[in-house]
Parts: C-alpha cells; structure tokens; sequence
C-alpha cells in the first residue's frame, strides 16, 4: 500500500463561524483505493500559499510512501531544507497529512486509530466548551457581560459538561505583551465570580488569555483571579518567551496551561523542562500529529504534567484529539466545539453525552466525512483563521475580545 493521491479542501464553516474563518480539510488516497482524512491547524499564512505547502510536504517527503512508516515521513519533513528544528507551517502541513495516514492505517487494518497508537484506556473523554453567545445575546455587548456569560454557563452544566471555558481579559495584539488596564482586571474578576456563584461546583472555570501579558500584567491579573479557584490559567504570555512564563507559573497559584500555538516535542519539551505549565494544549492539526503527539504526552507524563488538547478548528482535528485522548493516562480533557455544522461535517459520527465525549470503535478516525458538504463552503475572503489585532489596548475602558474569528452574520 503506498500513498497515491492528494486533495485539499479549504472550508468556510457558516455562521456563526466558531472554529475559524476556514477548515484546511487534507483527503489522502492509497494506491489500492483506501481514503484518509486529515486537517491542518496553520494559520501563520494564507490558505492558498498554505496549499502549495501542504502539496510539496506530500509530493517531497510522502507519496508513494507506505502510509504505517510515520516516523521516516516525520523526519524527511522535520529536517527539510537544513531544519531539524520546529518549523510552524511545514509541521501544520505534515500535521494534518499525517492524522490522514492513520485514518487510512485503521480504515486499512478495520480498526479504531486508538488500537494501533497503545489501545483504548478510556472509552469517554471528559469535554469543555467555550462560552459562545446564544442566538439572544446582543453583540458586542455579551463579550463584556458577566451575567450573559453566566447564562451560558448554566446551559452549558445543564447539557452535562463541567468544565467552561471563557477570555474576557481582552484582545491579543502584534504587540509585544501589556498591562491589563484595570478596566480588564475588573471584567476578569466579575466573570469568573458571576459564572462560580452561577455553577457553584458543578463545574471547573478555564480562564483563557492569548498570551497578551507581559510577565509583571500576567502574575497581576492571576493573583486577581485566583480566588475563584480557576482549573487553569491559559497562556498567560507570548509563546516564545518559556523562562518568563516559568516565571508566571511560579507566581501565581492557579496552574498555568499552554500549546495552541507550539509544535513538536522539541518545543512541548522545553516548556515542560521550565516548568513553565503543568498543563499542555496540544492542537493535533500543528502539533506534529497524532504520534508526534503521543510523544508529547508521554514526556507531560513524565513531568506529572496533564493533557487537554485544544480545538479551534474543525472535526477532523477533534476526531484525531479523541482518539489520541483514548489512550492517554494523563488525558484532563477535550476542547469541544457544538455546532450544527461541525456535526453535519462528519454525519454526527462523535456524540457528546452529559458532557464527555464517546470514544468512537469504527474504523480509522472513527468519522464519515461528507465531502460534498465540505466543498459547498468555500472561502471567500482573504483574512487569515485567527487574526491579530494591530492597535494597542485602551486603558479608558474595557477592551472586547470577540471569541476567536469574527462572528458571521446570521
């Protein structure tokens, strides 16, 4: 069995749009006619420079290749062109391009992924969910409003989860990172004691930031919030800066969580060695695939260091987290994203119930993609799937974080 054939699908999810401006959708095909599915989580350029990548990834380092021989693939492409060192785009392509090999390997073999990876430890994964705003909640206004966030917050633990995630400290920027104003300190503390007075214990607070603080402004806004008992304190700093984040973790009592934006164990690895987190966010579709990020977790085992893979994207990368999630001792929890889109997308082949998600037995990812419907989206702006803001933060008054991509008109 070789890999034969390359199709990239670049889809535009309808409003609301939560998971991104666009889904970079990989479908891998072998010689003797075996289908995998993939997705890449690389937003650093456009998708169609980010297609060129993911074709010459392909053509360079894997087709004709046996799909089962992940770990030559990783290594042609880690160490193209003199590397051999974490490289964000062509990881994002190879990331995606390799959840599909195992598709196919699973599919191949009439096995789950999570039975060729170390077998299943756990048949449901524990999920969170963001608080998006319900169709009755006014924007701008719910980004700034504790009350309408703890309204969500109850439907959420309603439906079974326990665990909710929220951001309301303000926007990430180019800029190097800031001071919350007090403005935003104030807002912080009024959303996680709305939504804790609202949950009681029914559910853990995941206070989400995108590494906008300086060090001195993170510690700040984590002694603020620590009262409130939060499960954890997410990417408080810039990425890029592990010992001033070691430094962050040491000072504040809420433990720190971080790796949507790190790829490769080289990078998991050097945050873990800091002590710099006690949590990891792996995102599958960047984070070097799913047995790249098996390595990641073994090394988080090794430092007592827990797993909750993240998800701002689409259900191809969700259905790689869960299976990866099956087999992990150190598995927290699962990022979990409900809309009737990312349900259609994959035919409802993962079900949330009472707020875990089922560990699917089918072959492969365990999901029945449906292509057509991913097809009839597609992209039609030029903004990438996150964008950062350019303008400074105000210190006048609060500063809204509108939950990832702009909303798309209903």
């Amino acid at each position: 069995m070789k890999l034969q054939e390359l199709d990239i699908i670049i889809t535009a999810p309808p409003a609301p749009g939560w998971g991104g401006r666009y889904w970079i959708l990989v479908k891998v095909t072998t010689n003797t006619g075996i289908t995998g599915w993939g997705e890449c989580y690389a937003s650093s350029v456009g998708p169609d420079a980010m297609t060129h990548v993911i074709k010459d990834v392909f053509e360079r380092h894997m087709m004709g290749e046996n799909p089962e021989n992940i770990e030559l693939m990783f290594r042609r492409a880690y160490s193209s062109g003199f590397t051999q060192r974490p490289d964000l785009t062509v990881m994002g392509a190879w990331s995606g391009l390799e959840i599909a090999c195992w598709d196919i390997l699973g599919k191949d073999r009439d096995r789950p992924v999570h039975a060729l990876i170390g077998g299943r430890l756990n048949d449901k994964i524990r999920a969170y969910t963001y608080l998006y705003p319900q169709p009755n909640h006014p924007l701008p206004d719910f980004w700034a409003s504790a009350d309408m966030a703890a309204e969500v917050a109850v439907a959420m633990v309603e439906k079974g989860y326990t665990a909710v995630k929220f951001d309301p400290a303000g926007p990430y920027t180019i800029r190097a990172g800031h001071m919350p104003s007090l403005h935003d300190i104030e807002t912080s503390v009024a959303f996680c004691k709305t939504i804790r007075e609202a949950v009681g214990p029914a559910a853990d607070l995941l206070f989400g930031t995108h590494g906008q603080f300086s060090t001195g402004g993170a510690i700040r806004m984590g002694h603020a919030i620590e009262q409130f008992s939060p499960l954890w304190y997410e990417e408080p700093i810039p990425p890029d800066a592990v010992g001033e984040m070691a430094k962050v973790a040491a000072a504040v009592k809420t433990p720190v969580a971080t790796g949507e934006r790190l790829t490769t164990k080289a990078e998991f690895a050097t945050i873990l060695r800091a002590g710099a987190a006690n949590i990891v966010q792996p995102a599958l579709g960047r984070s070097g695939g799913i047995w790249e990020t098996k390595k990641i977790a073994t090394l988080a085992e090794v430092y007592n260091a827990q797993v909750a893979p993240h998800l701002y994207a689409g259900p191809i990368e969700w259905a790689a987290n869960v299976q990866l999630a099956a087999t992990l001792p150190n598995i927290l929890m699962c990022e979990t994203i409900e809309t009737p889109f990312h349900d259609a997308l994959i035919k409802s082949s993962i079900q949330i119930e009472n707020g875990y998600v089922n560990v699917p037995t089918t072959p492969g990812l365990g999901i029945d993609v449906d292509e057509a419907l991913a097809r009839a989206h597609p992209l039609i702006d030029d903004g990438l799937h996150l964008q950062m803001q350019e303008d400074p933060i105000g210190y006048h008054g609060r500063n809204l974080f509108a939950g990832g991509a702009p909303v798309k008109d209903q």
